[in-house]
């Protein structure tokens, strides 16, 4: 799979995509990611990005042109993206499904948006899908494409060391993963389920079952309700 980040301030992503899961994915050449300047696009000895909006208002619009090229560029480079992916806060809200299918594909390109967002025409023309993180605003969306990196490369096979691990995560079926529990199995007075500690392997994924589906109905009982499994 391959990952091109249209970026800014590209200094932000060298820390997150050089750690734990996604590291060794990148050293076991499951995934090539590239953070790429979109500074090198752009002309000028300043090489100016972002413009004043039309029609006035306060926070700057990053311009349509370096934009273009940069992508077209790339395009050629890559013959083709899967998707074209634009992270802002006015985007569909991202969820494990999205994760799930992005991860199926062979090349993403994210732009990470920045100041007020970017020239309407790029989001119109050029963008395959919006993708927001939650509803509240950061400074840019670096931080946004190094979750949706992360939450892709982790579902690649062999980035995990038990392939069935990401299977039972959170959201995967739209339930909230059951508590986990590990040694000694009393800590503090604090004891872990018998259940846990039978050995009867089916009446503990009925347990496991039970506690996902009680946890999910109070702690977010909008997943709940979407599921209609009453």
């Amino acid at each position: 799979m391959i990952i091109d980040i249209l970026t800014v301030v590209p200094e932000i992503l060298n820390s997150p995509l050089n750690y734990s899961i996604v590291k060794r994915a990148r050293e076991n050449n499951l995934v090539e990611i590239n953070v790429i300047n979109l500074r090198d696009f752009a002309k000028g000895s300043y090489r100016q990005v972002d413009d004043y909006q039309y029609g006035g208002g306060a926070g700057m619009v990053m311009m349509p042109e370096p934009i273009y090229r940069a992508i077209e560029t790339l395009k050629q480079k890559r013959q083709g993206y899967d998707e074209i992916i634009f992270t802002t806060p006015d985007g569909e809200t991202y969820n494990q499904q999205t994760a799930n299918y992005f991860s199926t594909l062979d090349k993403i390109l994210i732009l990470c948006g920045h100041y007020k967002g970017v020239d309407q025409r790029v989001r119109d023309h050029l963008i395959t899908r919006e993708i927001s993180i939650g509803d509240y605003v950061l400074s840019g969306g670096e931080l946004a494409a190094a979750v949706i990196v992360d939450s892709v490369v982790r579902l690649l096979p062999g980035a995990l060391g038990n392939s069935e691990s990401a299977l039972t995560d959170s959201f995967q079926d739209n339930l909230l993963s059951p508590p986990v529990y590990t040694r000694p199995a009393e800590f503090n007075g604090w004891k872990v389920p018998d259940i846990l500690l039978s050995g009867n392997q089916k009446a503990i994924e009925e347990w496991r079952l039970e506690q996902s589906i009680e946890r999910t109905k109070r702690i977010r009982p909008d997943l709940w309700e979407k599921l209609d499994l009453d």
